[in-house]
């Protein structure tokens, strides 16, 4: 990275908004309050506390959770559906399996646009992309004009088997544009040319749920950004651990459904590179809810078959774009302790948020959160919360949790450990849920933990689990932001094409890859990007022939011919005995073919911090810390930054920094390596 380039990344949480700033090998890190009313007031707040001049800016990356917002509190704008004739119900025609085939309470998810809102039109082609009837255009005038006039103003378009011939889905926005200009137009094989009716159309539907109030967020804060002087270029966290321009980022918005914990879970892979672990198991917890994804060899999972408010008992609803395999469950520093009706304690997913917070905030709040619950039991300090700019209120912590201890007639501390242990428990199941119950040996994996409330809890899930090492990065309050300015600008691409797979079918193979290729250097040219700066990546869905389920499978070789589709089928023969334990001699077939078009941008690096002198000297004070079946311990509080480099210290210990709290168990003993990064090993 250039010594005077500056770069700023933004991530709004749902609590905090998280600055982070690199010039050179100067970190400038601020953390404010979230601004649920108007999100861009706290992006704007954390830019003019840094103190950072915008002017000077060479980069602005933001990633945000007004798309997952929106989705999960349902205040969305309602929005029409245009389909195929015969296809209106294929939103309630879900899938046949179940999350849980036990569960006979079992109900549907209640689609995005009912029944009445969905309109069809006489058109159809098949799967090898032969129009079978013509598009009937006066049907369409018809339907627009219908969906004008009951006041919808965005539209989402689903043909069948539009992914391969998008011809009727693009006359269709013509005429819609003709009869009603100002509607927002989402046709579903722009977000993605991948089989699957029901997933597509959801994805088209979702994507036209929250396009106007990300537009229009966008829009507030780019306003907002050129009133503070920052005219830099401007790039959208997505969903796929890459960043593009806001303008994409308008027309495709639900791609930034994920935006922000991506950064978390990106910034863990170069952490592990960095510490010679490639096995990494990323656990990010902020206010309202914890993420895990995990890493093997350094390689960040992403898949596009994501289903958003999914659970054991739902299956919730599926998106059919490139996203970040995380799981994500409502368990944060604010979620809130209650009591249901079998009479057993649960944590979240309801948060106390940004406002009023938790009851020790001194903001209103009145219920208990694991904040509370934390501060009770001596593991965060009242007078130095966020570096002291916020005291914490221990009596209103204590009020928020005397009705949970009267309910089980026993003591404020008691019920405090109650919640700790419910969150605990329900972030260990996440954390298995992404590791054990998929083959993989959490003792080949590190831990590294981040957010606001992350290091907090990590020792202790980390011992759970089992794993190497906790690992806790520099700056793991803004360690999403910080993820962010490690991210390139990326685009994916997918076609799905059913064939076989072989020296026959690669010329074929090697069009529609060229296809892709050019597209994505369009799209690239189109934001002033040279496609010499372009890195492609090529991969193949590939099954024996009768399968169902495939093997993505990298196409290392640029020049597609008989001996690159040789060499592609190898790799698919040990990837499958890997992923399953045995191989066949069958022909193979491919289903999708993958690119992925990158372009590299400047990063902060990683520089050595070494410190030296005595543990001593970076004691801060001794206080009394509950450790729940551990027992109280007076227990060691260390300042982060003066803590000695490559220096045993055995715990219990509590170790500060202005924005994040790290705690490690009796037993247990940290050290911090010579780049900043505590590990926590077990006995």
């Amino acid at each position: 990275m250039p010594e005077d380039e500056t770069r700023i990344a933004v991530d709004i949480g749902g609590t905090f908004t998280d600055f982070v700033s690199v010039e050179g090998g100067t970190l400038r890190l601020e953390k404010t309050s979230t601004t649920p009313e108007n999100f861009a007031d706290g992006v704007v707040d954390s830019i003019g506390k840094s103190e950072v001049d915008p002017a000077t800016a060479d980069q602005f990356v933001h990633g945000t959770t007004v798309v997952i917002n929106t989705i999960t509190e349902r205040e969305g704008v309602d929005c029409a559906l245009v389909t195929t004739e015969g296809f209106r119900d294929v939103l309630d025609i879900t899938r046949s399996n179940r999350p849980d085939m036990f569960n006979f309470k079992y109900e549907k998810p209640e689609p995005f646009v009912p029944r009445r809102h969905r309109w069809e039109i006489e058109e159809r082609t098949d799967q090898a992309g032969t129009v079978l009837t013509d598009l009937d255009e006066t049907d369409v005038k018809r339907v627009a004009r219908e969906i004008k006039d009951a006041g919808f103003e965005t539209i989402a378009v689903s043909y069948l088997n539009s992914y391969i011939n998008p011809e009727h889905e693009r006359r269709t926005r013509e005429l819609i544009h003709e009869v009603h200009p100002d509607a927002y137009v989402t046709l579903s094989h722009e977000l993605t040319q991948e089989y699957r009716e029901y997933e597509r159309t959801n994805t088209a539907v979702l994507n036209s749920y929250v396009r106007p109030i990300a537009d229009e967020y966008l829009d507030t804060l780019e306003t907002r950004l050129d009133e503070r002087g920052l005219t830099t270029n401007r790039y959208a966290m997505q969903s796929n651990a890459g960043t593009s321009s806001f303008a994409h980022a308008r027309s495709t918005p639900i791609e930034m459904v994920e935006s922000g914990p991506v950064g978390g879970v990106y910034g863990a892979a170069r952490i592990g590179d960095r510490i010679d672990e490639p096995n990494v198991i990323s656990f990010d917890m902020g206010g309202t809810t914890a993420k895990t994804s995990l890493i093997e060899d350094g390689e960040v999972s992403i898949e596009t078959d994501y289903w958003l408010e999914s659970s054991p008992r739902d299956e919730g609803y599926p998106l059919k774009i490139p996203v970040v395999d995380i799981i994500e469950i409502g368990a944060g520093g604010g979620s809130i302790g209650w009591i249901d009706r079998g009479g057993s304690i649960n944590v979240g997913p309801k948060s106390a948020g940004a406002d009023p917070g938790p009851a020790c905030y001194g903001r209103g709040g009145t219920e208990p959160t694991v904040t509370d619950a934390n501060l009770l039991t001596g593991r965060l300090n009242p007078e130095y919360f966020l570096g002291g700019e916020m005291d914490l209120a221990v009596d209103a912590a204590r009020d928020s949790l005397e009705p949970l201890a009267d309910e089980f007639d026993t003591t404020v501390h008691e019920a405090a450990h109650g919640i700790l242990r419910v969150v605990n428990s329900n972030m260990t199941n996440a954390l298995k849920q992404v590791s054990v119950r998929r083959g993989y040996d959490p003792r080949d994996f590190v831990l590294v933990a981040s957010g606001g409330a992350g290091p907090l809890h990590a020792a202790t899930l980390g011992g759970k689990l089992g794993v190497k090492e906790t690992i806790i990065p520099r700056a793991p309050g803004q360690f999403s932001a910080w993820g962010m300015l490690m991210t390139d600008l990326r685009k994916d691409f997918v076609r799905t094409n059913v064939m076989p797979f072989d020296g026959d079918t690669a010329a074929e193979i090697a069009t529609i890859f060229a296809d892709m290729e050019a597209k994505a250097r369009d799209r690239y040219a189109s934001e002033g990007i040279n496609e010499s700066e372009l890195v492609i990546e090529r991969s193949a869905d590939l099954r024996y022939a009768g399968q169902e389920h495939t093997v993505t499978t990298t196409v290392e070789e640029s020049s597609i011919d008989g001996s690159a589709i040789e060499a592609t089928i190898e790799r698919f023969h040990a990837l499958h005995e890997q992923t399953y334990n045995f191989r066949l001699d069958d022909p193979i077939e491919v289903v999708n073919l993958r690119l992925t078009a990158t372009v590299p941008v400047p990063k902060p690096s990683i520089d050595e911090t070494r410190r030296s002198g005595a543990v001593e000297d970076a004691i801060k004070a001794t206080r009394t810390v509950d450790f729940d079946e551990d027992g109280e311990h007076g227990t060691r509080v260390y300042e982060r930054d003066a803590i000695p480099t490559e220096t045993p210290v055995d715990g219990p210990a509590v170790i500060e920094e202005p924005a994040c709290t790290t705690l490690v168990r009796p037993a247990q003993s940290f050290c911090i390596d010579r780049y900043g990064t505590i590990h926590i090993r077990y006995p």
